[in-house]
């Protein structure tokens, strides 16, 4: 999550039908399929479980949980953007410039910092 946009980037600064373009859509797609789709797959499964297993917690009143979870779906969201813009990269059908993918480079990294805060902190 935290590399693919960078590859995006990248991607959208080299000409269509390149070989650096070509290469970046390998990259893209491996990163994509071997790693980021196992990895949030596996988030939903153990997160799942440990919610499972802690029901109570999760429903006395731990509202740091409840914004957490709105985190984690987001993240999933946005993991799902970057599927669809990957395809697009892959059909050589890119709208956006390079400076638009530093941008939501920013995103994942945000995210995944508030979450953190929020499970070691539990503000509310």
């Amino acid at each position: 999550m935290l590399y693919l946009p960078r590859l995006f980037v990248y991607h959208a600064q080299s000409q269509t039908g390149s070989a650096q373009s070509e290469t970046f859509k390998i990259m893209e797609y491996r990163l994509m399929r071997y790693i980021m789709t196992p990895a949030s797959i596996a988030t939903w499964l153990f997160g799942g479980l440990m919610l499972y297993a802690n029901w109570g917690g999760l429903m006395s009143g731990a509202g740091w949980m409840h914004a957490k979870l709105l985190l984690v779906v987001l993240m999933t969201g946005v993991h799902h953007v970057f599927i669809k813009w990957r395809k697009q990269f892959a059909a050589d059908k890119n709208t956006h410039s390079s400076k638009f993918y530093r941008y939501w480079n920013e995103v994942p990294t945000v995210l995944m910092i508030a979450v953190v805060i929020l499970v070691v902190v539990k503000p509310f």
